[in-house]
């Protein structure tokens, strides 16, 4: 008996998105994402038709998104204006022509009338400013804007408003600091923040498993033994932690998750996406580190109900899982390092975009004879 796939709602999302905003062929998405063409067009037409609701997790939306969606209806209009004085942050303190500015680049996202009465400003100057020709000033932060931006990409985006203001003032131009601030800010020009050290685990971190992968990252078969391991990723909005599971046969990632906060529910979620696509495998090992995410209760108790056999690193030693701390160490030297990620979307998009596009259906694999972990199953398996 076929066993059906499963996938998360979080999956479903991801996907999506690769068709409708990264402009993907739907196709080509179903393709590198191993899906059926078809099974991707209604995922995209449920979406559509009700983004809030669609792909519930098993039947029932969690207690908190449900409050948030309940939220949504009741109050739309402060959550629209909330939105725009968010966005807007600072343009109270600002003059009509900022303002004005911030209302004729978003008004195709919320009604003039309700940006008019949030930031004080009325409809009728907003559209007489609309057909006003630019005063000289205003032509001269064009200009300057450009200047701004050179100066910022120029030092691979790690120049705050006081270097780029020596900038300006070297190529003889005439300005202040805080107008150079100004106009960073309105084109989200934001210097990359220093590195934060890496959250600290205050877990118990006491073995309940013996080390029965041993390093032996070869199997002779899929769904035969997983490695799993979670990572940071610092963001602009706080860390994204990323859980993965790891398929030793064909280095495939099979499973993964992203979440705001360290939990157990976040190795959960990676471990039962990797049993829905896997088709619920027998005669499984799970092996991971010490952690107090995979030596919870709920986890170990998650195991049991897969019956999956569990096996854990010795204390301190990270070679004993290489091969998960090597796909982790690929991930963030081939994409994240090269990024500042200003929100934990942006930085979930792009993980995504290289587990279910790159890693697993294109990037070649050493210890695979330079294929793809899924050239490598496909042709394994024919």
């Amino acid at each position: 008996m076929v066993t059906r796939r499963q996938f998360s709602r979080e999956f479903k999302l991801e996907s999506v998105k690769l068709v409708t905003e990264r402009g993907v062929a739907i196709a080509q998405a179903a393709r590198d994402l191993d899906i059926n063409e078809n099974v991707l067009r209604r995922w995209v037409r449920e979406l559509a038709q009700d983004a809030q609701h669609a792909f519930p997790d098993g039947g029932n939306m969690k207690p908190e998104l449900a409050e948030i969606a309940r939220l949504k209806k009741e109050n739309a209009k402060l959550r629209m204006e909330r939105d725009i004085l968010k966005k807007g942050r600072g343009l109270l303190r600002e003059g009509v022509d900022v303002k004005f500015g911030f209302m004729a680049k978003h008004r195709g996202i919320w009604p003039v009338a309700l940006m008019c009465g949030a930031l004080d400003v009325s409809r009728s100057g907003f559209y007489a400013w609309l057909v006003r020709p630019p005063s000289q000033r205003s032509l001269n932060n064009q200009i300057l804007s450009i200047h701004v931006r050179q100066s910022f990409v120029g030092s691979d985006r790690t120049y705050g408003a006081r270097r780029v203001w020596h900038d300006i003032l070297e190529l003889g131009m005439s300005c202040g600091l805080h107008r150079v601030e100004r106009l960073m800010r309105e084109q989200a020009l934001r210097a990359r923040p220093r590195r934060r050290g890496l959250p600290i685990d205050r877990g118990q971190r006491s073995a309940i498993a013996d080390n029965v992968l041993d390093r032996q990252f070869q199997a002779e078969g899929p769904n035969q033994k997983w490695v799993a391991d979670f990572t940071y990723i610092w963001t602009a909005e706080g860390w994204l932690y990323v859980a993965a599971v790891l398929d030793l046969y064909s280095r495939r990632i099979v499973g993964w998750s992203m979440q705001a906060s360290m939990t157990s529910q976040l190795v959960a979620d990676a471990l039962m996406m990797a049993v829905w696509r896997r088709g619920n495998p027998v005669e499984l090992l799970h092996h991971s580190d010490q952690g107090s995410q995979y030596t919870s209760e709920h986890f170990q108790q998650l195991l049991r109900e897969q019956g999956i056999t569990c096996s854990m690193s010795r204390a301190g030693e990270v070679w004993d899982n290489s091969a998960m701390e090597s796909f982790f160490s690929s991930m963030k030297t081939e994409r994240i390092a090269r990024k500042v990620y200003r929100t934990r979307s942006q930085a979930r998009a792009d993980v995504f975009d290289y587990i279910e596009t790159f890693y697993n259906p294109r990037r070649r694999h050493s210890t695979l004879g330079y294929v793809s972990p899924v050239q490598f199953e496909e042709t394994q398996l024919a």
